[in-house]
Parts: C-alpha cells; structure tokens; sequence
C-alpha cells in the first residue's frame, strides 16, 4: 500500500480507483519496496500529479482519468501511432492504467514532464519556435500515412465533414427547444432563433468553405485534437530543446489547419504571423500554406464548428433533463460567435520582427 495515496485523491474530490495502489507499483518499479507520498498537485480536473519516495529516490507521475474510449485512443497514439511514423519521443511514456470496476473511468499513469508547458504570453521566441517546428514536422511526416486508417478508426474525423455534422446537430437540437417538449421565455426563445439564424447563414455558406478546403487544405495528417499551449511541453536540453505533446485522447485525422487553428489562438494576435512563418518553415513540404485570407477562412471553419458543438450538448440537456444551466450556456455560445475574429492580421498589417515578438 502506498503511504498517503487516499489523501491526494480525496482532496481533489476524487475517489481513489480500485487497482491504482498496484499500478503505480508496478509503474516505478518499485515492488516489494516501501513506497509514500511525499506530495500531491491537482493540475486540472481529474488530473494529479503525485511525487513519490522509494528508499530515499523521489518518482514523479502524473494520473488522468479519462473515459475509456477516450483511454484507448491516447495509449494507441503514444505507443503505435506515434512510432509507427518514428516520432514515439513526441509525447511522455504511459507508464500504467487502473480501470474502476465500472468500466466506466480509465485511470492513465504518465511520465511527469514537469512545467515546460508553454505559455502564450512567456518571455522569449526560442521556445515557442522550437514547439512549432515540431508540430510542423509531425504534420509533414504524418501526411497521408497508411497508419491514418487506425487513427481514424479510434480517433475520429476532424475534417470538414464534422463543421457540416455540427451545423445539422446544432440545428436540430435547438430547433426542437419548444412546445411541447420545452416552452422557452420570450429571451430564451430569441436566442435559440438567433443561434438557429446563424448556423443557417453558416449552412449557406458549405459549399464555398468545402471549395476553399478541399483545393487548399492539403493532405490529411494525425492531429492532435486539442493543441493547447498548456498541451505542448518544449523543455531545454544540451544542444537545443525536447518537445512533447501530453492529452492525445482527442487525437484523429485531418487537414493541418485543424490544429494549427487552435494552437495560434493561444497567443496574442500580433504574435502569430511569425509563429506561423515557423511552421511553414518546418512543415516538410507537406503542405503549401495558402494566403492569410485563405487560412483564416479555413481556421474560421474550424472555430465555428467548435462553436457549433458547443450548442448540441446544452440543448440535449434542457429537453431531456431540464438542466437549468442550458440557456445559460447557449448564451456563452452566441458571446464567442460574436466576438470571433480572424485568426490572422490582414497582409501588410505591421507586426513585431522575430525578436520583438518575445
């Protein structure tokens, strides 16, 4: 038994799984060895990162729970996707896994990467260059590989098809928020015909965006699915700079843009034009970025059908459960439609040099 365990998962309003006592012995190798915790963090929800002592040496993991679908699909791109395209060093090494007896929550034990995460707003470009270098050459390498077959299986299509899956989801979800299965307040029901408006308008506009996508988008190539600055770890090392992807259970097969949308929104917006001139320069000729209309018109897609999906899950709650938060929720949603702008500056706008950008 290790010492302390309860309290790291008790403190983070979590019941500690049944098994991870054994899978974490197991993951240090520390069988038969006495084994305490001597600290515990919880980084996010559902998330802990534990520091433990075995005969006087400190181990460092990190536990996530995750669904097991969701499970399946980050083991499979740490220990087949990853390597079968010789990049197995871009995400931390899973070292264990305990399951509840339910089969519904998978407990992952990672290798700790530490605070290398990068920050949008951190101080020096040689980081954030040397991230988006990696990114562009995982893309490159990963472009139209035999492996996207199994990626797509157990990951999921993050392509156009999922902006139009979106729209007609949203659309029926909200359309359905009235009588007799709902009776919405006079504010309630604006906002639903106002989300309803724009996703027509968006529908309206699917055959120029799949145009735009389908001549300009290039090749297909694992994604990342959620590539957050807080999900890219760039940690200094002798003779440059080791980076790793963490949280691959949103992984699937795409164009590029996919991630390289959401990764640019992680910094300010006079930052990205020369993030962007990285990942050209890294991406292995893979793929020919088009112009700064062209890809902001494709990273908008993409944004805009996260927005969209946003809308199904409140919608499905208030008419099957009559979750009080729901409209609250959908209000959000039609904040960030308001708000969104381009991803990139128009061409000719001034921005810092590669320097200054820091």
């Amino acid at each position: 038994m290790i010492e302390g365990l309860e309290r790291a998962f008790a403190g983070a309003g979590q019941e500690m799984p049944p098994g991870l006592d054994r899978a974490l012995t197991d993951a240090i190798r520390a069988a038969e060895r006495p084994i305490q915790l001597i600290e515990h963090r919880e980084l996010k929800t559902a998330v802990v990162r534990l520091r433990l002592e075995v005969a006087g040496e400190v181990r460092a993991v990190v536990v996530k729970r995750l669904r097991p679908a969701e499970a399946r699909r980050n083991q499979l791109a740490v220990q087949r996707w990853l390597p079968a395209g010789e990049m197995g060093g871009m995400a931390p090494e899973l070292l264990g896994a305990a399951t509840d007896p339910s089969g519904e929550r998978v407990w992952q034990i990672h290798e700790d990467l530490g605070d290398w995460y990068l920050n949008g707003a951190e101080p020096g470009a040689e980081r954030v260059a040397a991230g988006v270098r990696e990114i562009a050459r995982m893309h490159g390498r990963f472009s139209d590989h035999p492996v996207l077959g199994e990626c797509r299986l157990h990951g999921g299509s993050l392509d156009f098809g999922g902006f139009e899956a979106n729209l007609r989801d949203a659309t029926r979800a909200l359309a359905a928020l009235q009588p007799p299965s709902l009776t919405p307040t006079p504010e309630q029901a604006g906002l639903r015909d106002r989300l309803l408006a724009r996703l027509a308008r968006l529908a309206g506009e699917t055959p120029m965006r799949r145009e735009v996508q389908a001549e300009l988008g290039g090749p297909e190539t694992l994604l990342h699915g959620d590539l957050w600055t807080t999900n890219t770890f760039v940690e200094p090392v002798e003779g440059g700079f080791r980076v790793r992807l963490i949280d691959w259970d949103h992984a699937g097969v795409g164009p590029a843009a996919y991630d390289l949308s959401t990764l640019l929104l992680r910094f300010p917006r006079e930052r990205r034009p020369w993030i962007l001139d990285g990942y050209r320069r890294g991406a292995e000729g893979a793929w020919r970025l088009p112009g700064t209309d062209d890809l902001n018109l494709m990273f908008e897609t993409f944004e805009l059908s996260r927005y969209a999906s946003r809308i199904i899950w409140p919608a499905i709650a208030l008419l099957f459960r009559g979750a009080s938060w729901g409209f609250n929720e959908l209000q959000a949603v039609e904040g960030w439609f308001e708000r969104f702008e381009p991803v990139l500056p128009a061409e000719g706008t001034p921005s810092p040099t590669h320097a200054g950008a820091a």
